[in-house]
């Protein structure tokens, strides 16, 4: 069974090779921002849970009828979305360094709940059988840092590109003292909740299982 990543994180894509599975990435091109705009128009602020799931579904929904490779899509697509919540304010990616600090600043010390959604669509034989989400949830408490050790992993230019301007998998690791949930739902994908979303669709999990 083939799984289609819909997204271009390297994140993503390396959970799921360490979970066995090697995924055929496509780039969903959606303009993200665009479709929240449009939601929130018609429906009114989003919650962090609905926005990561309307941006996911968005994502999956985005390469249904495509083809890799000359050959129709066969398999299971999968889209998926990260924000961070704390203080009561959804972020996203910071993209530049003033940004990204001044995040560290306000988080400093404290925690956030960083919300994952999932999508993942039923494409075998090259057409739509079905579809299922959910959205999980994981808390994150960091360390104190002085402002030293913040603008250094600034400097860096790792958390420009991630939801909450910090990663667990990587040079943000030490500055995580724990998560609460699944801890792979903090790198934008949690595998258990994957997991369930293919069961549902009928699929056993280790038919996903390509990679040595």
């Amino acid at each position: 069974m083939r799984l289609y990543l819909a997204s271009t994180s390297p994140a993503r894509l390396q959970t799921l090779r360490s979970a066995g599975v090697e995924p055929i990435s496509i780039a969903p091109d959606v303009d993200e921002e665009a479709v929240v705009t449009a939601a929130e128009a018609a429906s009114g602020p989003l919650e962090a849970r609905d926005m990561v799931q309307l941006l996911a579904r968005a994502k999956a929904e985005a390469i249904v009828g495509r083809r890799h490779g000359g050959e129709p899509i066969d398999g299971l697509i999968l889209g998926g979305d990260s924000a961070f919540l704390t203080g009561g304010t959804i972020h996203g990616k910071p993209h530049r360094p003033e940004v990204a600090k001044q995040r560290w600043l306000a988080q400093n010390g404290g925690h956030g709940d960083l919300w994952s959604g999932h999508w993942v669509i039923d494409h075998r034989g090259g057409r739509v059988h079905g579809a299922v989400g959910r959205a999980d949830v994981a808390t994150v408490r960091f360390a104190a840092l002085d402002e030293r050790e913040i603008d250094a992993y600034v400097a860096t230019g790792e958390p420009l590109l991630v939801a909450g301007a910090f990663t667990i998998d990587s040079l943000g690791g030490p500055f995580i003292r724990r998560v609460e949930g699944d801890p792979s739902t903090v790198v934008g994908l949690s595998l258990s909740t994957l997991r369930d979303l293919v069961r549902e669709l009928g699929v056993d999990w280790p038919s996903l299982w390509n990679r040595r």
